[in-house]
């Protein structure tokens, strides 16, 4: 070997190391992966002279990013599937692609088992990368640094958005939290349970219990289409809109005709809220409810039937106005309990694609012993029968109860 090849061959070792190292130091810097890209692009039409070159990189598809020298424009053009699967070093003739036969190899990059990255080079003396190994060894270990260095990148800007929604979530859940009364009654003439097992962190469902005046109390539970965030903010909205309408005024058919107006203003009519919601006057033993379009609560008398709570309005957001309300009205109504529910209850679905529905609540309730329960009893009874039904399945919906007693 001539002091000459001695030379040239220290030389390109010297701007090898150097590319290394400029590579190394943009990658500490943080440098975005535009700059990483274009230089890498210099260093390989600098240091080794490359003529042609195409740098395709998977993201979910094979996009071209780097391109130079070539007839074709391959930042334009979607990689053919026959490359797909290459695991070494390849001359481009053995692959049936015309598109691609201005290059002469094509060089993997992998990261443990995973395939990152192709490189196309091209050149007029394409034995010179035959002859010199250390040259293809060089671009696919500068391509491999690149690439992992931009995955690493990706892997960094997910896990920031995945830390980032989950502040959010938390911040939304806790924003739920405080839908739900701190306290509810629990007395020996008037008892108020309620149980919420949210599907996800966050969840559409929402119940009440707010004191009127000595006399009265409202309650009332709530289901909003959709789920995760923009439910609950949607539900945020409605709680503030319920309480601070029920300070206005008692009367229940201006309250459902202003919520309706508030939820089509907020939502443009693209989400709307089933709302069941009632007011009992302990003085006048009387209830006054209106369902807008919510499953209807069971009610349990002491000594007579049951009875469902339908009478009401359609769903609230859907138009306006809406295009009736019925009051319900019961008289001499005491010794009583109410059963509110959403309707992840009644729509768990067994391994058969069998709904639980509400007949089995009826036949639940029509047992004397349970009309005496206490009703955190009755929760934990219909959970673990609801859970028992739904076998292997998994629970695809928010499940809201809410009971009411008074004695």
């Amino acid at each position: 070997m001539t002091d000459l090849s001695l030379k040239n061959r220290y030389e390109l070792k010297e701007l090898e190391l150097n590319a290394l190292l400029e590579v190394t130091q943009a990658i500490n810097n943080n440098v975005p992966e535009e700059s990483l890209y274009k230089i890498y692009n210099f260093i390989l039409r600098s240091n080794l002279n490359l003529k042609k070159l195409a740098l395709y990189v998977y993201d979910n598809d094979w996009t071209c990013k780097v391109n130079f020298g070539t007839r074709n424009n391959y930042l334009a053009i979607k990689l053919p599937a026959v490359f797909h699967q290459v695991l070494e070093i390849t001359p481009v003739k053995q692959f049936d692609c015309n598109e691609f036969a201005e290059f002469d190899l094509v060089i993997p990059v992998a990261h443990k088992t995973q395939l990152l990255a192709l490189v196309f080079i091209g050149d007029e003396h394409t034995e010179t990368y035959h002859d010199h190994n250390d040259a293809l060894r060089f671009i696919q270990a500068l391509s491999n640094i690149i690439i992992v260095a931009i995955e690493n990148k990706k892997l960094a800007r997910q896990q920031l958005q995945q830390e980032a929604f989950r502040k959010e979530l938390e911040i939304a859940r806790d924003v739920q939290q405080f839908l739900f009364p701190d306290k509810l009654p629990r007395t020996d003439r008037l008892h108020v349970e309620a149980s919420y097992l949210p599907h996800d962190r966050i969840g559409g469902d929402y119940y009440d219990f707010i004191p009127i005046n000595k006399n009265q109390f409202l309650f009332c539970v709530a289901d909003v289409s959709g789920k995760g965030i923009p439910a609950a903010l949607m539900m945020s909205n409605f709680q503030a809109s319920l309480r601070t309408l029920i300070r206005q005024t008692p009367n229940l058919r201006e309250i459902v005709e202003a919520l309706n107006y508030q939820v089509l203003e907020n939502t443009k009519g693209e989400k709307f809220i089933t709302f069941f919601g009632a007011i009992y006057d302990i003085e006048l033993q009387s209830l006054l409810y209106v369902n807008a379009g919510h499953n209807p609560p069971l009610l349990v008398q002491n000594g007579s039937g049951l009875r469902w709570l339908q009478e009401g309005s359609t769903v609230l957001g859907a138009m306006h106005p809406l295009p009736f309300i019925n009051e319900g009205f019961i008289t001499n109504i005491r010794d009583f309990t109410i059963f509110c529910y959403t309707d992840g209850l009644t729509e768990t679905v067994n391994e058969k694609g069998e709904e639980f529905g509400t007949d089995r609540l009826m036949s639940y309730f029509n047992d004397p012993a349970v009309r005496v329960k206490d009703l955190r009893s009755i929760h934990h009874d219909i959970i673990i029968s609801l859970d028992a039904f739904k076998g292997s399945n998994g629970y695809h919906d928010d499940i809201t109860m809410l009971s009411v007693r008074v004695a």
